[in-house]
């Protein structure tokens, strides 16, 4: 088949995982919902109206069952967010984890699959949509994604774990394959010679294992690394950081777990930000998920925003906004 839309994730309720099971040429169409954050919804709704399932807020959502399919997916990911915005954080980073599960998987396979759209770029009005800028022209989490997801040169981890094969829960989850295959893919007209960095470390960031390996990509190609075979991997306190660099600059750093957030012991990270400059500074003891930085109004544009840190200190570039009454929160505050 040549031009290919999918829904099995969002619409058919399928884990993120299924993607990998789409062997499409071109994948036009598919996407995820999330709600905006809280100060566009204040833009829609009266304090009364700030419950997901409210008249106003089911009136400012773009699909018959959003609401009932974030909820679901809701489950299958993270812990039940005891209140409205910790709610919506959580709804955008499952947006930027199921389209990034999708297009590391279809860029993995250049040469079968030549390009993939996602479904959507913005909004017409403030609502819950597909959309990964919303109706302010506030950045989601998945527009930061997108940027690292779609980069020219991409590193990208393909886990196995218990949810991409999903035991059953009754039942202890052993006979699991714990595993983790690297890919480099290179959509530039050069070759490019990178070193990839991977480690499986504890939930204090202790390197139990680890690899560096030389890797040479011709233009406009994926290449896989081998599969690395997992055994020892504790599933609820162990993960893998993996790093690309080039002529010793790093390009990105990603991690993954081998279970789903809600059941990892993560370690509260005590996070804190700053700015110095047009620079915000954010520190963690322990490892974080899906950092994310807001001033008062939310609507500082960030150089990176909604990314994983190990802990010690990150920087970011401001490009827009005011970094008044910064905070900071990760995926340790979805409960």
């Amino acid at each position: 088949r040549g031009d290919v839309h999918d829904w099995s994730v969002w619409h058919g309720v399928q884990p993120f995982s299924a993607y990998r099971q789409n062997q499409g040429r071109y994948i036009s169409e598919f996407g995820f919902e999330s709600w905006p954050c809280l100060s566009t919804v204040k833009t829609f709704t009266l304090p009364e109206d700030r419950n997901l399932y409210s008249y106003v807020m089911e009136k400012h959502q773009r699909c018959a069952m959003g609401g009932a399919l974030i909820t679901a997916y809701m489950q299958q990911y993270f812990l039940y967010p005891q209140d409205l915005d910790t709610t919506l954080y959580a709804s955008q980073l499952l947006q930027a984890q199921a389209v990034r599960y999708g297009v590391e998987h279809f860029r993995r396979g250049r040469g079968r699959c030549m390009g993939a759209l996602y479904w959507q770029l913005n909004d017409c009005w403030p609502v819950a949509s597909w959309s990964s800028i919303d109706y302010t022209g506030r950045w989601k989490a998945l527009h930061y994604g997108a940027k690292r997801f779609f980069a020219p040169v991409l590193l990208s981890c393909q886990e196995e774990g218990m949810f991409t094969q999903r035991p059953n829960l009754n039942a202890e989850p052993g006979g699991l394959e714990k595993s983790v295959t690297l890919w480099v893919t290179n959509e530039t007209r050069q070759s490019r010679q990178v070193l990839v960095k991977w480690a499986l470390r504890d939930r204090l960031s202790r390197v139990k294992r680890e690899e560096t390996i030389a890797v040479g990509v011709p233009e406009l190609c994926s290449v896989g690394l081998d599969k690395v075979l997992l055994p020892e991997v504790d599933l609820f306190e162990d993960y893998v950081s993996y790093e690309l660099y080039e002529n010793g600059a790093r390009l990105s750093l990603g991690t993954v777990l081998f279970t789903q957030p809600k059941y990892y012991r993560f370690l509260d990270p005590e996070l804190t930000c700053r700015a110095e400059g047009d620079e915000i500074v954010i520190t963690a003891k322990a490892y974080a998920q899906g950092v994310e930085i807001r001033n008062e109004n939310e609507d500082l544009l960030l150089s990176d925003n909604y990314f994983d840190m190990l802990p010690g200190e990150r920087r970011v570039k401001i490009l827009r906004g005011e970094p008044k009454s910064l905070r900071v929160r990760s995926v340790f505050d979805i409960k």
